[in-house]
């Protein structure tokens, strides 16, 4: 039998000791309720025997842990950690973006009068050139009819005459009269025309009928708006950012677009970069192209992160993780010491923060950073993972 297999019998034998005297004194204490003048005298002798048996398993725990030292107890701490690995880390500027569509158009008359016939409904699809509503031209029109005539007969007088001047026959004078008279009738109808298509509301550009602001029988004036027309597959954001990162973002620069009715992320890239910097709020203005997508809308406000750098290979941690202590950056990492778990005091160097992450220098690969109960740790604590 070992010397420590001795000594834990031992102990074993006084604690069973122990449980067997106090059994002594309970049972003892009930018998003699009555003796009142024992009392005092008992807990003396039970005080003085607790004490004794006391230094007895102190020893004897002293004894044992000499002679096995990995069944010393520490007090440690539970802590949660995580292995640092080297990762791609992106350093960015982030602003808020508004969604607008590179066609996005009010479309107003060249004319005023009264409707008379309204072609389309909000919501629908339109092509270049596709007339939406007519505004009355009955006058114009009727103007049109008696040009016509005119020139209708201007014209069989012109085809007479040159006949005959080409005979030799009649003057020159009346031929040119004939020409001039047919061909101002002309240019006089194609003037009327163009007059007439003021008339018709037409849209600009191919897209979606989103406002209609016409109905027939409203009276509607020259320049005010009758519709909107908005061609959703060409959309874009802006952006303003700080004068600070004028020499960091570039035209291509990779940008991470996040709309909140959307829920999801959008990767762009920067198309347009101004060389302008407003007095006023000291910031320049950026474009970003967007991908085709039925959800998105004009007007929407979206988070723009635009990086300008990427690190293909850094140590990142989170920014909570580390502290600071006579002026220096530090944070914890669990260590191995002998059978036990240490915390181990690191003290590094933040090259970049963005987002809640930190591009830290001072660690190495597989180092194991404590992230949950960090708080209050010293260096070289016990710890349990």
């Amino acid at each position: 039998m070992t010397a420590i297999k001795f000594l834990n019998m031992k102990l074993s034998v006084y604690y069973r000791f122990i449980a067997v005297v106090f059994a002594g004194v309970l049972l003892a204490s009930c018998s003699a309720s009555s003796e009142k003048g024992d009392k005092p005298a008992q807990l003396k002798k039970l005080k003085t025997e607790q004490a004794e048996l006391t230094a007895k398993i102190s020893k004897l725990q002293a004894e044992i842990d000499k002679e096995d030292p990995s069944a010393v107890k520490v007090k440690s701490k539970e802590v949660n950690v995580t292995e640092v690995k080297p990762r791609s880390f992106d350093y960015f500027v982030q602003t808020q973006g508004s969604v607008e569509s590179e066609n996005n158009i009010l479309v107003s008359p060249k004319a005023s009068g009264v409707i008379t016939d309204v072609y389309v409904k909000e919501g629908q699809s339109v092509s270049k050139g596709q007339v939406l509503a007519q505004i009355d031209n009955s006058v114009l029109s009727r103007s049109v009819e008696g040009t016509k005539s005119q020139l209708a007969l201007s014209t069989t007088v012109y085809n007479r005459q040159k006949n005959l001047w080409d005979q030799k026959i009649g003057t020159e004078v009346q031929f040119l009269q004939a020409k001039t008279n047919k061909e101002s009738l002309e240019r006089q109808l194609e003037s009327i025309e163009q007059q007439l298509d003021m008339f018709r509301i037409k849209s600009p550009i191919s897209g979606t009928v989103d406002e209609l602001n016409v109905k027939v029988g409203e009276s509607l004036s020259m320049g005010l708006p009758a519709a909107r027309i908005i061609n959703e597959n060409d959309l874009k954001i802006t952006a303003r950012i700080s004068e600070a990162y004028v020499t960091e973002i570039k035209k291509g620069n990779k940008v991470i677009v996040s709309v909140p009715e959307l829920k999801k992320d959008i990767v762009a890239n920067v198309t347009f970069v101004a060389k302008n910097i407003d007095p006023l709020s000291r910031t320049f203005n950026v474009e970003i192209k967007l991908p085709t997508l039925p959800e998105l809308r004009p007007n929407m406000t979206a988070t723009v992160k635009v990086v300008f750098e990427t690190i293909p290979s850094a140590l990142v941690v989170p920014i909570n993780v580390i502290q600071s202590l006579n002026n220096e950056k530090l944070l914890y990492v669990a260590e191995k010491k002998g059978n036990q778990t240490i915390a181990k005091k690191k003290v590094v160097t933040i090259d970049g923060v963005y987002g809640n992450l930190a591009h830290v220098e001072g660690l190495q690969s597989g180092d194991k950073i404590i992230t949950i109960g960090y708080e209050g740790l010293n260096d070289g604590d016990y710890i349990q993972l």
